[in-house]
């Protein structure tokens, strides 16, 4: 037997030359000119290589039917999957026909003159779009566009323009870093907006109270989309109160603008506490503050420190309430007056109030809101000590009069500002109201009910109601009281001295006070309205808590005193004196301290 060679036990295994393996089932074999598709063994196509519209035809036909994907019949045809599904497309659209179209500029259609080209050139430099310009010659965008790459035209990058915005009349425009007249306005003098150096300087020497911003040229910035709100918070007038009240920061690179700016843009960006800065890269945020980065976590609680402290904030809110005046008085013919229960979870003792939407009394704040017909603020009070709505009430007309003047406005508010008497007040005070009525009422017969109807957005609304006239404090306060009846046959009465409103419009006004409950839970979810600035505490009264030290010290001393069997020696006058003296705070502050009796310290009862 002969023996065999080396090379012949591990003969390389090849497939021949004129044969391509689509896959396990698939094989593509040529010669002679033609090529063969061949499936399982089966002839599925034939035809010369010489024939485009065959080959296409036949990697349609392996594709559609299932025997092989775009990939595999690209690699074996020796083409891209593009070219597949450009096949495909077109066997759709046109049939067999329309796979014999050939590659290239198509034959007979004319090409675009030397005249077309420089017109082009001409438009997309006075910065017209290519589909506009498309749509001028006659031509798809797609032309437009392989015309400019072929004549290598660039865009130029547009000019770094200064925004000049008008100054606050009131505003200091020496002092002032909201200043933006040609004359006054603050350039920076760094040239590269990713290097401040220069700027930095000056704010360190304090010759700087505000950097300047600085944009250069930039694509794909991220959370630079809140830069389209700009204009909405320069008519706000938010700068020019905020300027007005606490004037400047002091030489700063991070001055008051850019602070207030940077806290409006988080509240944007939906980052709901300064500490959520550390998620993000401060040179993102800077690129759209015009700086080269975002101020850092401490150097903003430091900025808000400072505002808090000029304890500025109640005339900040009035001013900026007299801006949205000023702005809205159309939308202040009706105030909606609700209280926001803010629920406090810390160590420090709190009294208890009622939080609607959990159902239980927990330690918390409260606070009033005033918000338009719209459903927008206009200013908020916090109570002292959960005060109630009744008890509120005159304080917050009060200043709603100081805002809007003599003109007579509609208060509405919920069941919580049910009182007889102080709708009396309300009324001699030039408001009117509307709110639910409370109590007990008679049940109103179901025959005195009609259907009534009002168009408010585009939509018909209809209520079934009864209008009436009620008698309130023994028949001395007269009010129009509009029942509601519903499809369950319960009845909610309203109440409001505007007479002349349709039935239909008071109950579109009464139940519009939900805008107001949604806006606390939009303000609750997106903006984190029940969170703590800060965990510091204040004392209402700095004074107290050294007067209660001063107590609970010298009962300390009296219990050792106790303890040892030692008295004090009463015939002591600056002791006497000094016993007195803890009597009356104790009386005064009514802190629980041991009863100083007669015969517990002879000579003093």
């Amino acid at each position: 037997m002969p023996a065999l060679q080396e090379e012949d036990l591990f003969r390389e295994a090849r497939n021949p030359e004129n044969l391509r393996v689509v896959n396990e089932r698939c094989l593509l074999r040529s010669q002679d000119g033609h090529c063969v598709v061949l499936v399982s063994g089966i002839n599925l196509a034939q035809y010369a290589s010489s024939d485009r519209m065959a080959e296409a035809h036949a990697m349609v036909s392996l594709v559609e039917q299932g025997w092989a994907n775009q990939i595999e019949v690209a690699r074996a045809f020796a083409c891209s999957a593009r070219t597949v599904r450009r096949h495909q497309q077109r066997f759709e659209e046109g049939g067999l026909a329309a796979l014999g179209h050939t590659d290239g500029y198509p034959p007979g259609r004319a090409r675009l003159a030397a005249a077309r080209e420089r017109l082009v050139q001409r438009l997309k430099a006075r910065g017209v779009g290519q589909r506009e310009i498309a749509r001028r010659i006659g031509v798809s965008e797609k032309a437009i566009r392989k015309l400019l790459q072929r004549l290598g035209w660039k865009a130029t990058p547009p000019a770094q323009s200064q925004l000049l915005l008008e100054a606050a009349p009131t505003a200091d425009p020496n002092l002032s870093a909201f200043c933006a007249t040609a004359e006054n306005c603050v350039l920076s003098h760094d040239t590269d907006p990713s290097a401040r150096c220069a700027d930095r300087l000056l704010a360190r020497l304090g010759l700087l109270e505000d950097a300047p911003p600085l944009f250069g040229s930039a694509t794909a910035v991220p959370r630079a989309g809140v830069l389209l709100a700009l204009p909405v918070l320069i008519d706000s007038g938010v700068f020019e109160c905020a300027q007005k009240i606490y004037g400047s920061l002091g030489p700063a690179f991070y001055g008051l603008r850019t602070s207030l700016l940077t806290l409006l843009l988080m509240a944007l960006w939906r980052i709901k506490r300064p500490e959520g800065l550390k998620e993000y890269s401060p040179q993102d945020l800077g690129r759209v503050l015009g700086l080269d980065r975002a101020p850092e976590v401490k150097t903003l609680r430091r900025k808000l420190a400072r505002l808090a402290a000029a304890g500025r904030a109640a005339q900040f809110g009035q001013v900026l309430a007299q801006q949205r005046v000023a702005l809205r008085g159309a939308a202040l013919g009706f105030l909606y007056t609700d209280g926001h229960v803010r629920v406090y979870h810390g160590q420090h003792v709190l009294p208890k109030a009622h939080v609607a939407r959990m159902r239980i009394s927990m330690p918390a704040t409260s606070d009033y809101w005033v918000n338009d017909s719209a459903g927008d603020p206009l200013f908020v009070v916090t109570a002292e000590a959960n005060a109630g709505l009744v008890k509120m009430l005159p304080g917050i007309l009060n200043q709603v009069r100081a805002l809007v003047g003599q003109r007579r406005v509609t208060v509405v508010f919920d069941r919580g500002g049910y009182s007889p008497k102080l709708f009396r007040q309300m009324l001699a005070s030039g408001f009117d109201l509307l709110t639910y009525r409370k109590g007990r009422y008679p049940h109103i017969p179901r025959k005195r009910f009609q259907a009534c109807r009002t168009r408010r957005d585009g939509q018909t609304i209809t209520y079934v109601l009864a209008d009436q006239e009620v008698r309130l404090l023994k028949g001395k306060l007269r009010l129009r009281q509009v029942t509601l009846l519903m499809d369950n046959g319960h009845q909610t009465p309203i109440l409001t001295s505007r007479r002349e409103l349709p039935a239909a419009q008071v109950a579109y006004r009464m139940f519009a006070r939900w805008r107001q409950e949604n806006f606390f839970k939009y303000l609750r979810e997106e903006y984190a309205l029940d969170a703590l600035v800060e965990y510091a505490a204040v004392p209402d009264d700095p004074t107290r808590e050294d007067q209660v030290g001063e107590v609970f010290s010298f009962r300390g001393q009296f219990d050792w005193s106790l303890r040892d069997r030692r008295l004090y020696d009463l015939r002591d006058l600056d002791l006497q004196r000094y016993i007195v003296r803890v009597r009356n705070l104790q009386s005064g502050l009514a802190v629980d301290c041991y009863d100083l009796a007669a015969e517990q310290l002879p000579g003093i009862g």
